[in-house]
């Protein structure tokens, strides 16, 4: 029984050395083949290299062309409200009904309208200072509520709008002529809610 333990003792002692060299020579092998790349795999590695950065620039490309394309339907945005705001329908003198070219101003207006469905405004009716006060107050008023009529004519709902007039009270222009006179003579919008 001894005989036997001591055997397996030596062939213990036998093995272990071996086991060892296999163990460190096999280690080695891999940090070797790890360090060691081979021509197909460093081109390997560049090409997914080059992908990343490709679908990097590309992504900084749409964020980019996202970006202009917001700035631009900003510029419209504002451009439009502009034309909205500033653009007023005007009537001939001591009149009320809407005129051709007023008709097209008012049309454009229901187009801006149509396409925001949130916005709420109040139409202001003015005079030029010819008459009496009272006179260009109802004059006014009838004025806002004809373009207001006519908008509904067009599908705008009427809750949308409210309307009041200035008579001669707010005028844009206060030369003496016809031409001022002109500008004076308007239906006015103002956006009040959105």
């Amino acid at each position: 029984m001894r005989r036997q333990g001591l055997i397996l003792f030596l062939v213990a002692l036998l093995i272990l050395p071996v086991f060892a060299l296999t163990t460190t020579s096999c280690a080695r092998k891999e940090v070797k083949k790890q360090v060691g790349l081979t021509d197909e795999e460093k081109a390997k590695l560049e090409a997914e290299r080059l992908a990343r950065e490709k679908a990097a620039a590309e992504a900084e490309a749409r964020r980019q062309a996202t970006l202009r394309e917001q700035e631009l339907a900003k510029q419209r945005e504002a451009a439009a409200r502009d034309a909205f705001l500033n653009e007023h329908a005007l009537f001939d003198f001591d009149k009320y009904n809407v005129r051709p070219d007023a008709e097209a101003v008012l049309r454009a207006k229901a187009g801006y309208m149509n396409a925001r469905s949130n916005v709420l405004v109040e139409i202001q009716g003015h005079c030029d200072e010819r008459g009496t006060e009272a006179y260009n107050m109802a004059l006014g008023d009838r004025r806002a509520k004809s373009a207001k009529n006519f908008l509904e004519t067009l599908g705008i709902a009427g809750p949308r709008m409210s309307t009041v007039s200035f008579g001669e009270s707010r005028p844009l222009c206060s030369d003496r002529n016809e031409g001022c006179w002109q500008q004076n003579r308007r239906a006015q919008f103002v956006i009040i809610g959105q």
